[in-house]
């Protein structure tokens, strides 16, 4: 199976797909009307639509269908996120292939300019043309229109490199587990620390934040008002106390209620290095004592609409503190969605979660397939509906011979 069949049937959503979601939706409102009667002994009703196929022994979806319903979900959200990024790149991509016909030197040159400008990163540009420069001679491609797939899945391998699960969260079941959020004022920090909250607690996790930028005038006001919004608790001080006693309070208080994930803000004043590390050393000092493992991660903030600045950005805070992911936030704000592959690739830090709206939903955990489809879904799929009529034609002439040779 091709690379761009195999992501259209994981992540495309055909109307099978979407009559299966209606149909769980329907599910959903039958067994609500049931509990809302008062005959007890009336049976529950499956819905009419959904075969009986779809559902186990016990009348509930069979796992396969949940999880080919979730990753077309998945699909969904990247597409609609990345939707001017995919405009520019595949646009972009599309006018360099009819206007270079051929794999030579010039159509390599006037491909790293593209991806350049679309934030890829200069190194990791270089990477990738050359690992093209020798796949094409490799699989003996003259022809650029042939390139296209082989493009796509590079972006993958490159971003994947050694560790096929890097952008999967250190999160352990047992025990406090303690995130520290980093990042400059402005990039969206607190609004994902709510996103990240409401995330947890979806999944029936106990969660808690703790304001620990109490340098920022309305940093905590700002994350109590998340907090009513989600409906966690906040642990805070007074602004300009001493960050590292508002997490050694959390802390105590996050391990008497039995809370499974403590979400820590932190101040954002890069400008100031050498005090920001102090600040960050401490507070982890502070951290690490009561909870010998934790931080568990450290996400760094990053809006991606700033393109290189945010990588420059990403590049000081490593200097700073150890960054174990990336929280890229307003990717659906800018069409040069190359930025993840220059993180990931010239930094060595994974990409965690991308937001891809501004509903608290639109917090997505990263996946490189699931954004490789975001940014080329309309090619993707364009790609293999030709192939599949081709593929039509020649078995329907070999049909025709067959019954001709009768």
């Amino acid at each position: 199976m091709s690379f761009f069949k195999r992501l259209k049937d994981k992540f495309a959503s055909s109307s099978e797909a979407e009559n299966k979601q209606e149909d769980l939706e329907q599910l959903s409102e039958l067994e609500q009307q049931d509990t809302d009667q008062t005959k007890e002994d009336e049976p529950k009703k499956k819905p009419k639509k959904l075969k009986e196929a779809d559902f186990d022994d016990d009348g509930l979806i069979s796992i396969e269908d949940f999880e080919e319903i979730e990753a077309q979900q998945l699909g969904a959200k990247f597409r609609a996120g990345l939707e001017k990024s995919r405009e520019n790149f595949q646009a972009q991509l599309n006018n360099l292939i009819a206007r270079y016909r051929k794999v030579d030197e010039e159509f390599f040159e006037a491909l790293e300019e593209m991806l350049i400008t679309a934030d890829v990163g200069f190194n990791t540009v270089m990477q990738l043309v050359e690992e093209l420069r020798e796949e094409a001679q490799k699989r003996n491609i003259s022809e650029t229109e042939d390139l296209r797939e082989v493009i796509v899945e590079k972006i993958v391998e490159i971003y994947h490199q050694d560790d096929e699960h890097s952008e999967v969260m250190n999160i352990e079941n047992e025990g406090l587990n303690v995130i520290l959020m980093v990042g400059v004022n402005g990039v969206g920090k607190t609004t994902t620390i709510g996103k990240l909250a409401h995330r947890y607690q979806a999944e029936g996790k106990k969660v808690m934040l703790a304001a620990g930028d109490t340098f920022r005038a309305g940093a905590i006001q700002q994350l109590k008002v998340w907090g009513e919004r989600v409906g966690v608790d906040v642990m805070s001080q007074n602004e300009g106390s001493d960050p590292a006693a508002v997490m050694y309070d959390a802390i105590n208080a996050a391990k008497s209620k039995g809370i499974d994930i403590l979400i820590c803000d932190t101040a954002g004043r890069l400008q100031n290095k050498s005090n920001l590390m102090n600040e960050l050393e401490k507070v982890k000092r502070v951290i690490s004592r009561a909870v010998p493992e934790a931080p568990h991660e450290v996400l760094l903030c990053l809006d991606a609409t700033t393109g290189q600045n945010a990588l420059s950005q990403a590049k000081s805070f490593k200097e700073v503190t150890n960054v174990t992911g990336i929280v890229l936030t307003k990717l659906d704000g800018t069409a040069k969605g190359g930025i993840v592959l220059a993180i990931r690739n010239e930094l060595h830090i994974p990409v965690k979660y991308v937001g891809l709206g501004e509903k608290l939903d639109d917090l997505q955990p990263f996946n490189p397939e699931s954004y490789v489809y975001g940014l080329f879904a309309d090619m993707i799929e364009q790609n293999v509906e030709e192939v599949d009529d081709v593929t039509d034609e020649q078995s329907n002439e070999i049909e025709g011979q067959s019954d001709e040779s009768k």
